[in-house]
């Protein structure tokens, strides 16, 4: 009879979803080997850039890749978890899913139906202000990297999410507390598991169609100032 856990993925947007997807996921026993980021073709991830998702990787001792998918997208999403799971063993893939997005079922459960992949979602359908407490309890650094009118403008780059923001996000109307529905995005700089902390030392704001977000020109390392549970 097997005894241990199936081999786990964490799709990876360096976000604080799939972050504390990674953490849940972990706390379950669940033996983590690797971050996967599916990156769309043509597309440039302003929100949460590779560089960033690298650092990440490094001093969380994860290894991380990147598979880049095209249209079809039903197809190649299939092919690329089919990938995942023959060359490199993977069984479960974890995803920081909150919520359907347009009323659609969840992308990632469906495309994995084919091959027998089990899909856990650790934060599907949990409170909004439940789950960003959660961030604030475990000491999580995440920052805003991407935000779109009209709920945010640019003065909210870099700022970092906190209780004090969460309590500014109950002013904003129609707004989805933790961005489910494109409102901004993150990057987490330091949490559970990161064994340096990722340090912005200089960047600049792009606009543009209504969105904001930040080019970075200056990363590096620095010691944790923070236990983490």
């Amino acid at each position: 009879m097997r005894t241990t856990l199936p081999r786990t993925a964490v799709l990876w947007t360096g976000g604080k979803d799939c972050n504390l997807a990674l953490y849940e996921a972990k706390v379950s026993g669940y033996p983590v080997f690797m971050l996967v980021t599916f990156i769309m073709s043509k597309s440039k991830f302003k929100a949460h850039p590779i560089r960033l998702m690298k650092l990440q990787s490094e001093s969380l001792g994860i290894q991380h890749i990147s598979i880049p998918i095209s249209t079809p997208y039903k197809d190649n999403y299939e092919k690329a978890i089919r990938k995942l799971n023959k060359e490199y063993g993977i069984e479960t893939l974890v995803t920081g899913d909150i919520a359907e997005v347009n009323g659609n079922t969840n992308w990632i459960t469906e495309r994995c139906k084919p091959m027998g992949v089990k899909v856990i979602l650790p934060l599907w359908h949990r409170d909004r202000e439940d789950i960003l407490n959660q961030l604030f309890t475990l000491n999580y650094k995440v920052i805003f990297t991407f935000v779109k009118q009209p709920w945010f403008d640019a003065s909210w780059l870099g700022t970092v999410l906190n209780d004090g923001t969460q309590k500014k996000f109950r002013n904003i109307k129609n707004l989805d507390h933790c961005g489910e529905q494109g409102e901004y995005h993150t990057m987490t700089l330091d949490g559970p598991g990161y064994r340096k902390a990722i340090s912005i030392d200089a960047y600049s704001t792009c606009t543009e169609n209504g969105v904001s977000y930040m080019n970075y020109h200056k990363t590096s390392f620095k010691k944790k100032l923070l236990e983490h549970l």
